[in-house]
């Protein structure tokens, strides 16, 4: 997916009551027992059915324009992540995701500030994302690698590697 620009002042009714609903989903999510049956339809149903077999969503969730997530199989996603997912947000296989994370795929216009700039973010298979990290718009974790507790990250991570700080940089590589 290539980077887009969004005017939320343009969206439709269609549009603005699909965003309501996600919004009472994450709700009634963030309020309902985790673990459970009814737990489980809230996640399928707000991720639109793309979430792996074996992926759980852990409460304290903050996600807008969650239709926009796919989450793969083996995923864990830790309490109280917050997911800006209109660039569009994938999470492959087996990857773990601490809590406090932020995953954010849309900015603001500098000129415009209502105007959203999007670029998808990408956690490539098996990495982990250690807690109260940031990975900003257009990034791609690789695949193996690993993102240090409260790391922020502004470009690309190598498979792999190690990162952490804000910026982030290259700490050493995965043995």
């Amino acid at each position: 997916m290539e980077a887009f620009k969004v005017d939320p002042r343009k969206n439709s009714p269609e549009e603005l009551a699909k965003g309501m609903k996600q919004a009472q989903l994450v709700f009634k999510l963030n309020h309902t027992m985790p673990y459970t049956p009814e737990y489980d339809a809230l996640v399928q149903e707000l991720f639109a059915g793309k979430i792996g077999k074996g992926s759980h969503v852990m409460p304290g969730l903050t996600c807008i324009c969650a239709d926009q997530v796919e989450i793969g199989k083996n995923v864990m996603v830790m309490n109280n992540c917050l997911m800006m997912s209109r660039g569009g947000i994938t999470i492959e296989d087996d990857v773990l995701i601490a809590a406090n994370v932020q995953l954010i795929s849309n900015n603001h216009d500098l000129h415009d500030r209502a105007v959203l700039l999007c670029k998808p973010v990408r956690i490539c298979r098996k990495a982990w994302i250690g807690a109260g990290a940031t990975i900003l718009p257009g990034v791609t974790v690789g695949e193996n690698a690993v993102v240090g507790a409260g790391a922020v990250v502004t470009k690309d991570v190598a498979p792999n590697t190690i990162v952490g700080g804000n910026p982030a940089k290259f700490i050493k590589n995965v043995e």
